[in-house]
């Protein structure tokens, strides 16, 4: 069976009305690879084919929000372009958007800067040194950006990684700070408390509101850390304002 045959017979996708001004494109009722390509997709997909009155959009992991212009369309207007455009392929299997980025991020795990990494390799089955290895091996995709401004939700991490959040916060998490569970690391955008397992740290600065393109990361892009020891982060974050990190284009 296809990914969209599945799909489709648990009742995705589907086109769901938000308030009197919103769509709501979901592909899946939970995070999958297909799930979060196809959203991904469509997305670039629907900005492209412009339908009259779209106003903005923004993809989650699984699904693609939309807001229209009650001035220049309807919802039965509206909802008829998108069941056109969703019927033009299967978007489970589509090509990712164009414009993708690769990020080579420095990353320093363990210690002060990755108190509980211990905790978390545990949980996955991995000694620290094998949990590093596998969180660095392989890019992993800005699924969605959430949360918090620019803050991005990568993976997904081998299977060992389907690990629980804690039951209790952690009061105070810094800027950059590399989490994970369930699969995904988030990079957080600012200092928060969180349930996630804090393992790692970059010097990243995810939200430059003072910049013309205020997220440095966007859905789509690929993000694969390189391990650096403590004192290189911080001659790092002493030294670069782009936290060492570099960019290239993905074809």
């Amino acid at each position: 069976m296809t990914h969209h045959a599945a799909a489709e017979s648990s009742g995705f996708p589907a086109i769901t009305a938000l308030g009197v001004d919103g769509f709501l494109v979901s592909f899946g009722a939970t995070l999958t690879e297909p799930a979060n390509r196809a959203a991904l997709a469509f997305r670039a997909a629907l900005e492209a084919a412009d339908p009259k009155g779209l106003a903005e959009t923004a993809p989650s992991l699984t699904s693609v929000y939309l807001r229209f212009d009650l001035a220049q369309t309807d919802h039965e207007a509206l909802r008829a372009a998108l069941e056109t455009l969703l019927d033009k392929r299967d978007w489970y299997d589509a090509p990712l958007p164009d414009g993708r980025r690769l990020w080579h991020v420095p990353a320093a795990f363990g210690d002060d800067h990755g108190p509980q990494l211990a905790d978390a390799a545990e949980l996955a089955g991995f000694d620290a040194a094998t949990a590093i290895g596998s969180i660095c091996n392989s890019p992993l995709r800005v699924q969605t950006i959430g949360f918090a401004p620019g803050q991005p939700y990568l993976g997904a991490l081998p299977e060992q990684w389907d690990i629980p959040r804690q039951t209790d916060l952690t009061p105070r998490v810094p800027e950059g700070a590399l989490v994970v569970a369930i699969r995904q690391v988030v990079l957080f955008s600012v200092t928060t408390p969180t349930g996630w397992r804090h393992v790692g740290q970059t010097a990243l600065r995810l939200f430059r509101p003072d910049q013309d393109t205020p997220f440095l990361l966007r859905p789509g892009d690929e993000v694969q850390f390189r391990q650096v020891s403590g004192a290189e982060l911080e001659t790092i974050r002493a030294n670069d304002p782009d936290g060492g990190a570099k960019a290239e284009a993905l074809r």
